[in-house]
This record gives C-alpha cells, sequence and structure tokens, in this order.
C-alpha cells in the first residue's frame, strides 16, 4: 500500500534513510503517525509514549520519571528499532555508550535511542532530506 501511493512511498524512502529503522518500523511510522513531520520532537516523543513524565505529588516529593502514555503498540515497535540502532548506527551507538557508561540501566538506554529515532524520523519528515551520519555527527 505504501508503495502504491506517491507522497507515502516519498516519505517512506525518506525514513529508510534512517539506519536502525526497518521496514517494519517505516510502515508503523506511517500508518500511526500520520502527523509526523508536522510537529515538534517534544511533541512527538509524546505521541509516541516515549517522553519521560514526572510523578511528583507535592514540591517535597520527587518521584521516578517513567514513560508512559503514547501508542502502545507502536512505542513496542520502537523499541525494537531503538535496540537494533544503538548496535548498528554509528551515532546513536556512540550516544548508548555515553549513556551506559553514566550508569543507567540498559532499558533505559533503549529508550532514549528510541525516543532519538522519533525525533530523527520528524526532522527528516520535516526537511525532506534523507538523513545522513556525517551531518548528524
Amino acid at each position: 500500500m505504501v508503495e502504491a501511493r506517491k507522497r507515502l512511498s516519498a516519505k517512506a524512502e525518506l525514513l529508510r534513510s534512517i539506519s536502525g529503522i526497518d521496514p517494519v518500523s517505516v510502515a508503523m511510522l506511517l500508518a500511526e503517525m500520520p502527523e509526523l513531520g508536522r510537529m515538534t520532537a517534544t511533541e512527538a516523543a509524546a505521541m509516541t509514549g516515549l517522553a519521560p513524565m514526572a510523578h511528583d505529588d507535592s514540591s517535597a516529593m520527587r518521584g521516578k520519571r517513567v514513560i508512559s502514555g503514547g501508542r502502545r503498540s507502536f512505542r513496542h515497535v520502537l523499541f525494537q528499532a531503538g535496540l537494533a540502532a544503538s548496535c548498528h548506527n554509528p551515532v546513536l551507538k556512540a550516544v548508548a555508550k555515553r549513556i551506559k557508561q553514566r550508569g543507567k540501566p540498559h532499558k533505559l538506554v533503549i529508550i532514549a535511542i528510541a525516543r532519538r529515532l522519533v525525533t530523527i524520523a520528524n526532522a527528516v519528515l520535516k526537511t525532506g532530506l534523507p538523513w545522513r551520519i556525517s551531518s548528524a555527527a
């Protein structure tokens, strides 16, 4: 269906330029978030459920930050994409390494990479230019 429509096909080609995003992730991005490319990075992360939410009861209590809300099935696909990108995308691999060196848990690292993938995808669709590793480094 994506290949049959010119506009979706062009968007899919742009998204495939991002290392770590596979055809399944591309299909989910296009199907679940048609507004991607017309929003801010923060809005995109919140819509996917990858933005950290505060659970503070009062000014004296400071709770743990957790991800919640958003589109759950989409978040699961992005988690897998984040896992792949943290191993195969040179830029995001370096980011993952820095986060791990700070002693963060593995799942937090993958969620951080998945959130960056969403913001990169948003920027790629906004600009209409394929993502090149040399320009992002």
